[in-house]
């Protein structure tokens, strides 16, 4: 690592926080993927896949949460820019192992800094919509394991959690 790689790039010289000016870096492609997971009872879970919860569509809903959510990441993360996003994609996956659900945003866009922000919040925001449609069948449901899996575009080129 270098000195570079350690310097706060959000914190100005007099020690005050800062947006990061992203005027002069080129427009890439640039994409982020996050996973996480739910874990639930096994009863729970059938409930979500049959669409049997009493609130609905969870899956469904979640999705579509999850896109706003990385749609309005500027609004809730304090010094984040605001991106025109591309593509934003949602999937589920049960896993009756968890039990539970695992859950993956991907978020695309062409432009001067990356998207990672927002797929963490998409998955976390569709993940925290499956706990709110179902809490009443399950309080203990346990939402973690967020975590970026992967990157491409910019500066620092690809990334992939090992």
């Amino acid at each position: 690592m270098t000195d570079d790689d350690l310097r706060l790039t959000h914190v100005a010289a007099d020690g005050t926080a800062r947006m990061v000016d992203i005027g002069a870096k080129p427009e890439t492609e640039r994409m982020a993927r996050a996973t996480g997971q739910i874990l639930m009872a096994p009863g729970t879970l059938e409930a979500i896949l049959g669409n049997a919860v009493a609130k609905g569509d969870v899956l469904g809903v979640a999705r579509v949460a999850g896109i706003m959510a990385a749609k309005r990441t500027a609004e809730l993360i304090p010094l984040c820019h605001p991106l025109a996003l591309t593509d934003v994609t949602v999937r589920f996956l049960p896993d009756s192992t968890l039990p539970g659900m695992r859950a993956e945003a991907v978020v695309r866009t062409r432009g001067r800094t990356g998207v990672e922000m927002e797929a963490l919040t998409a998955v976390t925001i569709a993940l925290l919509t499956v706990y709110d449609m179902a809490k009443g069948m399950d309080k203990s449901m346990v939402v973690n394991d967020i975590a970026l899996a992967d990157k491409t575009g910019g500066v620092g080129g690809p990334y992939t959690r090992a």
